[in-house]
């Protein structure tokens, strides 16, 4: 059951990797930094048990590639066993115009060291995009 979830999980990542953004970034610093704070938004939901709204403010294409109830399942039967967050810190950010088989965009691939309750080793990777309304949206979460 884990590896299926981590599995879908990871087709959202993949997916979500595969649509297009017209909006170019020029300040890189600025941009890893607005990506970094939807990032840190978007997991707050996701710790406080809030999937319907992680969900909600997703990126568009992410929500077009999974129902929210299935995002709900699958989220709750991955996070709920790890138990609560007990800490999360940058690891790494990294702007990129094209990550391996997408198209190009603008993505933030960004890394926390995290522990949790029941897994204190943990890394995160959160790939917010610059969608078409000029905000950042978390499009993929994986965690390992």
């Amino acid at each position: 059951m884990k590896n299926s979830t981590l599995s879908l999980i990871l087709v959202l990542f993949i997916s979500a990797c595969s649509h297009q953004t017209g909006s170019n970034v020029t300040n890189i610093p600025q941009a890893k930094a607005a990506a970094q704070k939807a990032a840190e938004q978007w997991l707050a939901l996701v710790d406080a048990g809030s999937y319907a709204q992680s969900w909600q403010t997703a990126a568009g294409f992410f929500q077009a590639a999974v129902p929210q109830a299935q995002w709900e399942q699958t989220i709750a039967a991955v996070r709920k066993p790890l138990g609560d967050l007990v800490s999360r810190q940058l690891k790494s950010a990294q702007y990129t115009p094209s990550l391996p088989d997408a198209p190009p965009g603008n993505y933030v691939v960004l890394q926390f060291d995290t522990s949790f309750a029941n897994k204190p080793g943990a890394v995160e990777t959160i790939t917010p995009r610059l969608d078409p309304d000029g905000q950042w949206k978390v499009s993929g979460y994986y965690i390992k």
